[in-house]
C-alpha cells in the first residue's frame, strides 16, 4: 500500500517512477518484473527471501544506468547495493530489530529513512530522517453519521491485540466489528483468543476488506480500536481511520502518540479499562479528525517530502551528518 501510494503521489508530482513488483501488481504506475506470480503469503521471513533477494538483485541491476534514484523497500536489495551507481533511498518498515541494525551499518552510503521519530530512535545510521506514511485522501469517504459500533481493522495477531479489541467492546457495552487478515502462522490465536468470542451480533467477523468495504467499515464506526501489544513503527490503519472521519481510541507504543493527536483524533491511554471508558463518551467531531488527517498525512505531505530527499541526492548535497525530521 505504501508504495503504490507512493508511486502515484510522486506521479502527480512530476516524478517519472517505475514500480519493480510482481506481473500481478495493479499500481498505477509503470511496472517491471521477474516473477510474473505473488507469493503470499510468505512460508518464511520476508528478509530472507531467496526469491526476494533474487527479486531485488534483478530490480537493482535493471534500474541502475536509468534511474536517477532508486528507492528500496526491503533489505535484500542492500545486499547488492554496492554494486550499483545511482544514490539510493531505503525506506525501514519493520520495528527495530538488531541484526538488522547491524546490517545496516555496512551501507553508510545510503539514506535511510524510518516512518516515525519513534522508529528513528531506536536505530543508529548516519544518514537518516523521519517522514511520516501518507494516503491519498480521495480514496476515503467523510462519514459524518456514525453507527452504533466500534471497528478493528488489522492483522488477526496477538500483536495487534484483536483480544483486547473483545474486552474493550464488552467493558463499554459497544458492539463491535472486527475485520483482517487470519494469517496462517496465528490460526491458533483465531481459534483460540478471538473466534470463541464472535458470535455475529455483539462481535462480529466480517473478513479481509477491500477498499469499498474498508470506507462503510471505518467511516460508520463510532471509533477504531488500536489496542497494540508491541512497538508499532507506523499504523497506517490508524491514518485511514482519521481519514473517514472516525476517531482512534489507541494503547500506546511506538508511533502511536505521534500519529494520533489526543483530543482531536482520537484518545491514546494506558488501561483496557480507560479505553472502555473513552468509548462510552465519545465527542469528536468527524470533520476535525478529517482535516487532522488531511493537514498531517496526505500522500502529496509525503511525496513531497521523499522529492525534497531526491533532490538533495539527485544534486549530491545531502550531508551524512544531517538527521532531519521530516512531518
Amino acid at each position: 500500500m505504501f508504495v503504490a501510494e507512493l508511486a502515484v503521489a510522486l506521479q502527480n508530482e512530476g516524478i517519472d517512477v517505475t514500480v519493480y513488483a510482481n506481473g500481478e501488481s495493479t499500481v498505477d504506475a509503470p511496472t517491471r518484473w521477474y516473477y510474473e506470480k505473488a507469493d503470499w503469503p510468505l512460508c518464511e521471513e520476508v528478509e530472507a527471501s531467496l526469491k526476494g533477494l533474487n527479486h531485488s538483485a534483478w530490480s537493482m541491476k535493471d534500474a541502475d544506468g536509468d534511474a536517477d534514484i532508486i528507492h528500496l523497500n526491503n533489505a535484500p536489495g542492500l545486499s547488492v547495493a554496492r554494486f550499483v551507481d545511482a544514490p539510493l533511498v531505503y525506506t525501514v518498515h519493520h520495528a527495530f530489530d538488531s541484526a538488522l541494525a547491524n546490517f545496516y551499518q555496512d551501507f553508510p552510503g545510503v539514506s535511510f529513512v524510518t516512518i516515525s521519530r519513534f522508529q528513528q530512535s531506536k536505530f543508529a545510521m548516519p544518514r537518516m530522517r523521519a517522514v511520516h506514511h501518507g494516503i491519498n485522501l480521495l480514496r476515503y469517504r467523510l462519514q459524518e453519521r456514525k453507527k452504533p459500533y466500534l471497528c478493528f481493522l488489522g492483522r488477526i495477531a496477538p500483536t495487534k491485540g484483536t483480544h483486547l479489541a473483545i474486552t474493550i467492546a464488552r467493558k463499554s457495552g459497544v458492539p463491535l466489528k472486527i475485520a483482517g487478515e487470519i494469517q496462517p502462522c496465528y490460526r491458533d490465536y483465531w481459534q483460540t483468543a478471538v473466534k470463541p468470542h464472535v458470535d455475529g451480533k455483539f462481535i462480529e467477523y466480517v473478513g479481509d476488506v477491500a477498499l469499498a468495504e474498508k470506507n462503510e467499515l471505518l467511516g460508520n464506526s463510532l471509533a477504531m480500536l488500536f489496542p497494540i501489544q508491541w512497538e508499532e513503527p507506523f499504523g497506517l490503519v490508524m491514518i485511514e481511520a482519521m481519514a473517514c472521519g472516525t476517531p482512534v481510541l489507541a494503547l500506546p507504543g511506538g508511533s502511536v502518540e505521534e500519529v494520533v493527536k489526543e483530543g482531536v483524533s482520537g484518545h491514546v491511554r494506558r488501561t483496557v479499562d480507560e479505553l472502555a471508558q473513552c468509548a462510552c463518551n465519545l465527542a469528536f467531531d468527524a470533520k476535525v479528525v478529517r482535516d487532522y488527517a488531511e493537514r498531517y498525512f496526505s500522500a502529496q505531505r509525503m511525496a513531497r517530502d521523499y522529492i525534497q530527499l531526491y533532490g538533495e541526492l539527485a544534486g549530491d548535497q545531502a550531508d551524512p551528518a544531517v538527521e532531519g525530521l521530516v512531518a
